[in-house]
């Protein structure tokens, strides 16, 4: 008996503490990522997957620190209505991802007192991200790409499937 009670105590333990310290790794992906890629895709309709797939696509962006001016130079990949950032495009794994359903992309307006060209917002609710393409070109591929992933499947997020093919 007392076995078990220090089995059940290690058991506990254990789970207590790995939960911990992977709520601390993954505490913001949670509620980014995994949490609202696997929710908000199962609104998204074959129609809007593909072209989400036919509208892959990477380079480098600046984006702006939240509480600063400084600018981080990323290699952005944009696939299956999500934003991959990685620290170059040599690297394997992704150093945060940011998934666009519902978001709304736009320019900065006066009170952003944003001063650069080729920038463009990307806000859903308190959440509001700058990025900044390195030509008028690549801003214009970027803001097309992301405006069909944010704003298409977005619209169709409280409709059934069935609605989704009448449009």
């Amino acid at each position: 008996s007392s076995d078990e009670v220090s089995l059940e105590q290690e058991s506990e333990d254990d789970t207590h503490s790995s939960h911990s310290s992977l709520d601390k790794q993954t505490h913001h992906r949670a509620n980014t990522t995994m949490h609202v890629c696997w929710h908000r895709n199962t609104s998204v309709s074959m129609l809007d997957h593909s072209v989400a797939v036919e509208n892959q696509l990477s380079g480098y962006l600046l984006r702006k620190f939240k509480n600063s001016n400084g600018w981080q130079k990323l290699w952005v990949v944009f696939t299956n209505f999500c934003l991959f950032f990685y620290k170059t495009h040599q690297d394997d794994y992704p150093l945060a991802s940011l998934p666009l359903l519902g978001y709304i992309a736009s320019m900065p307006t006066d009170t952003d007192h944003i001063h650069k060209d080729y920038v463009f917002k990307l806000q859903f609710k308190s959440h509001v991200y700058f990025f900044r393409a390195e030509s008028e070109y690549t801003f214009e591929r970027w803001m097309e790409v992301i405006k069909s992933a944010a704003s298409s499947p977005g619209r169709l997020i409280h409709l059934s499937q069935k609605d989704t093919w009448l449009g």
